[in-house]
């Protein structure tokens, strides 16, 4: 009689050491053709960019050239899960990492049309969703992540809850009121409902460490 409402995956929290080995990984996959060069940059640059951003896999995929202001500083995220539109802000290492990776770019399809789509594939079309998602499951299984056999493992969505997770973190290592500000980092990463990201404060062991921490101290304050 009670409505179905379908579990959520429980996300897998990548740890700092497992981003950077899948994409030391990333970059060391073998190339027997000249037009598959760019593909290590073009992984290592999607994988990257997921990690240090909170984008949707689908956001990253379909962004374009023009979605990029290297000058502000900001990716034009645009057709979102939600139909919506929003601007998301990139440090100075993500726009060196993808400024070296355009040039890259520009050098391989030198002699041929450029797709507007930023992240391409051997072909020169917009990567294929599929082909992502068995880059990463062989990438993920070479360097431990999932087992030979496994079908199931961590995820790219899971980026994205490690990037809100590591948000929170740091607003309560700055003793900030996470709180408060959550409909920021809900606006950040495209939710329509602050709701859909106060899931994100469950299930990590440092926002639970930091939350018990702010508890003791309130008690301590009162006795």
């Amino acid at each position: 009689m009670l409505p179905f409402r379908p579990k959520r995956a429980r996300p897998y929290l990548y740890s700092n050491d497992d981003i950077q080995r899948l994409l030391s990984a990333a970059l060391e996959m073998p190339c027997r053709y000249t037009r598959c060069t760019l593909r290590p940059w073009t992984y290592y640059c999607l994988f990257g960019l997921l990690s240090v951003s909170g984008l949707r896999l689908g956001e990253a995929r379909n962004l374009k050239l023009s979605d990029i202001d290297f000058d502000a500083a900001v990716l034009t995220i645009r057709g979102t899960k939600f139909g919506k539109s929003r601007l998301v802000p990139m440090h100075a290492s993500t726009c060196a990492v993808l400024q070296d990776y355009l040039k890259r770019r520009r050098q391989h399809y030198a002699a041929q049309a450029a797709s507007p789509y930023l992240f391409t594939s051997r072909l020169g079309n917009r990567l294929d969703v599929g082909d992502i998602h068995r880059t990463f499951y062989t990438l993920s299984r070479q360097i431990g992540l999932r087992g030979a056999t496994d079908s199931h493992g961590p995820r790219l969505h899971d980026m994205r809850h490690v990037f809100a997770t590591n948000t929170l973190v740091r607003w309560y290592e700055a003793e900030q009121d996470p709180e408060r500000l959550l409909p920021i980092l809900s606006t950040y990463l495209g939710h329509v409902h602050v709701a859909d990201t106060q899931w994100y404060l469950t299930g990590s062991p440092e926002l639970m460490k930091e939350a018990m921490r702010r508890l003791e101290r309130r008690w301590e304050d009162r006795t």
